[in-house]
């Protein structure tokens, strides 16, 4: 597939792109004053819309029109829900630390003087 990097096309590229300078321009709004600050939003809604407008009219055609048939054969099927099943594990540990560690932290009553 022509223009391809790492197997992706230019428009995750674009996106990318996209929501970077969003992140930037979002963050650098929140630190200013004003009615500016509130702009935040139009930049995250005006985001979404032209990213909502990218992937919902596509320029080219999704699958290419194979000349031969392509059998596609997964291999790492067990691998990937071995990873799947580790990273779901390690999320709720991790989840359940926070709980801990965090949330249900006790706040000390400070001592009363006369």
């Amino acid at each position: 597939m022509a223009g391809t990097v790492l197997g992706v096309g230019a428009g995750v590229f674009i996106l990318a792109l996209l929501w970077v300078l969003v992140l930037l321009l979002c963050v650098l709004l929140c630190r200013a004053s004003g009615l500016a600050r509130f702009s935040v939003t139009f930049v995250f809604l005006a985001a979404v819309i032209i990213t909502s407008v990218l992937l919902l009219f596509p320029r080219a055609t999704e699958v290419p029109t194979p000349e031969v048939e392509i059998k596609i054969m997964d291999k790492f099927f067990i691998g990937r829900y071995v990873l799947l099943a580790f990273l779901s594990i390690f999320f709720l540990g991790s989840l359940f630390l926070v709980l801990i560690h965090h949330i249900l932290e006790p706040i000390y009553a400070k001592p009363l003087r006369d």
